[in-house]
């Protein structure tokens, strides 16, 4: 009852608005009771008319002005554009569910032009990262690395463009705190706070206003492990990258880590599950080797597909072509669940090439031919940003994706439909 009569406050300005529709409502109400008696006197019929349309139009004003008033102290910079938002975000609800796995840029890059189609997007993330700011706060804090969660946090994001600068800010000095990412040190700090990684994502995510959820794939500090082709076992994911030797098989220490169930059922729930872009043996397969949501994606009737990296990776990917990511990636899944690949089928330019081949990374080779053979359906297409990195392109990629999604979530839809009718 308290917090009813705070309405009542002086300086609000919402008290003249309130009581202004009231009137409104008197006055509406007076007009009413006028104009229903029968027979009507002909003045009376013209007064309550009058009153009537007087009420319902300082109701209309009161009301009105009311709702202005308060969505100007939450919505100070978009009060005049509030319907589009509403409308916005509600359409985005109605969105369907999306389920990207990876990890790194890629994901992130993925996700920026996914948040764009729908609110329902879950991305689920790689923890196995041992290098930079996250490596450091890993070994220093023993935390889960907040590197790729934060890049997904930031792609998801309905915030400004400063706050978005500000999550991604590296420190380039200050002892020990140079290298380190702002955002990283945010996640840091709520993890202490909150004592759990996951809670602090999500409290993350409420400050970022994040369109849909980021979820690591498993809350165990895992270790990412590789058999080279040599028959070295080497431990840690920046020591396996740095190493530039065939990769054999990978696996996880601790073995088998449990994922977060909210993980498990976001993937029995979509509409998608979509792998990549990114590292393939870095970011993609660590997801796989989490038995349990390898298993729902075996069983989730969803719509699987991969999108091909655009370049190789030196030291994991060497000489790879599209037929060599999916056989790789497949041979984590256990079985053929992919139904559909993106693979980029236009020239890289020569002023990135160059840049690139001097790193030992190079276009990854589409074998369109060889794709079909092995029964998936190809979409290729030009997916290349022009910006200053080869990298996809956000809204080529996600247009693509969304076209397929689309057509099988309007089809469950259809389905659903028919079993309500029966």
């Amino acid at each position: 009852m308290k917090a009813i009569f705070k309405w009542l406050y002086p300086g609000l300005k919402i008290k003249r608005w309130f009581f202004l529709f009231l009137g409104g409502v008197f006055l509406g109400s007076c007009g009413l009771a006028m104009v229903i008696p029968i027979p009507i006197p002909p003045p009376s019929l013209s007064w309550g008319i009058l009153l009537l349309l007087s009420g319902l139009i300082l109701s209309g004003l009161g009301l009105w002005r009311a709702v202005r008033s308060i969505l100007s102290v939450f919505l100070p910079e978009e009060e005049d554009r509030v319907v589009d938002v509403i409308y916005r975000q509600r359409q985005l609800e109605k969105g369907p569910k999306i389920v990207a796995i990876g990890g790194g840029t890629g994901l992130s890059v993925l996700l920026r032009g996914l948040k764009e189609y729908s609110g329902n997007i879950t991305a689920i993330v790689t923890v196995t990262d041992t290098g930079g700011s996250s490596g450091r706060l890993r070994e220093e804090l023993g935390i889960l690395p907040p590197g790729d969660i934060r890049d997904c946090l930031v792609a998801l994001a309905d915030t400004e463009p400063l706050m978005e600068s500000l999550f991604q800010h590296r420190f380039q000095t200050g002892e020990g705190l140079a290298g380190h990412n702002l955002g990283n040190l945010f996640l840091a700090g709520m993890t202490e706070i909150l004592g759990d990684f996951s809670g602090a994502v999500h409290q993350v995510s409420r400050v970022l206003a994040v369109r849909g959820q980021v979820m690591p794939s498993t809350l165990e500090n895992v270790t990412l492990r590789a058999k080279l082709a040599s028959g070295e076992i080497v431990e840690g994911e920046e020591a396996i990258s740095s190493r530039g030797e065939r990769i054999q098989h990978l696996s996880l220490h601790p073995a088998a880590p449990r994922p977060l169930p909210q993980a498990v059922e976001a993937i029995m729930k979509a509409d998608a599950i979509i792998l990549g872009p990114g590292s393939l043996y870095t970011s993609i397969i660590p997801n796989l080797l989490v038995d349990e949501l390898t298993a729902a994606i075996q069983s989730s009737p969803a719509l699987c597909i991969f999108v091909c990296n655009v370049m190789t990776q030196w030291g994991e990917t060497d000489g790879y072509t599209a037929l060599d990511h999916l056989v790789a990636l497949e041979d984590y899944l256990k079985a053929e669940y992919i139904d559909y690949v993106i693979v980029n089928t236009e020239e890289v330019p020569r002023h990135l090439l160059d840049c690139y081949q001097s790193e030992g990374a190079y276009p990854v080779l589409a074998d369109l031919e060889g794709l079909r053979q092995k029964g998936v359906q190809v979409i290729p297409g030009n997916f290349i940003s022009q910006q200053d990195a080869v990298r996809h392109d956000s809204a080529h990629l996600s247009s693509a994706i969304m076209k397929l999604v689309w057509k099988k979530y309007m089809s469950r839809l259809g389905e659903a439909a028919k079993m309500k009718a029966k």
